[in-house]
């Protein structure tokens, strides 16, 4: 039984078992390579995607919670924000820009979640202060978002260079 996802604004048909964690799904049958594998318990956030409930971790929830909903990747992103208005086209989401212009990723294995965060954040919150996004970076998910390389700093100005970005 196939079961139809919609990721980043494409619909697909997956043939997994409807118990495969959708990360297997979305790296190995649909070939993004953005969410990663990283503890495997929902506890680091590498694996974040967002979905109609908000940011979500993939690495152990099965493929049939999400069917039927949106997801998107970081991949997906600038197509999100394009989707937002039309006039916006550019190759990059500004959470995406942000973190290049203040030079984030050290290693980069954590950040498609990170992004995922700040873009989930930045929808509730335009203009958060820097408890906010410490907030939002501590309490996401079941667990804070891990970042072994200590880029905290970066992230929080990435965060509001993306914020002053969108505005």
């Amino acid at each position: 039984m196939a079961i139809e996802l919609v990721v980043n604004g494409k619909k697909a048909n997956v043939a997994s078992s409807p118990d495969t964690p959708l990360l297997y799904v979305l790296r190995g049958e649909l070939g993004l390579s953005g969410p990663k594998f990283g503890c495997g318990l929902e506890q680091c956030g590498a694996c974040s995607v967002l979905s109609d409930e908000g940011a979500r971790r993939t690495c152990v929830k099965p493929v049939s919670e999400f069917e039927g909903q949106n997801i998107t990747t970081v991949e997906g992103l600038p197509e999100l924000w394009a989707k937002d208005d039309a006039r916006r086209h550019t190759d990059l989401h500004p959470v995406q820009q942000a973190w290049i212009e203040e030079q984030v990723p050290q290693c980069g294995y954590c950040q498609n979640g990170m992004m995922i965060t700040a873009v989930n954040l930045l929808a509730a919150n335009p203009d958060p202060s820097v408890s906010e996004i410490m907030t939002a970076f501590s309490t996401s998910g079941p667990s804070a978002h891990l970042c072994r390389c200590g880029t905290y700093d970066k992230i929080i100005k990435a965060v509001q260079r993306a914020a002053e970005l969108m505005a």
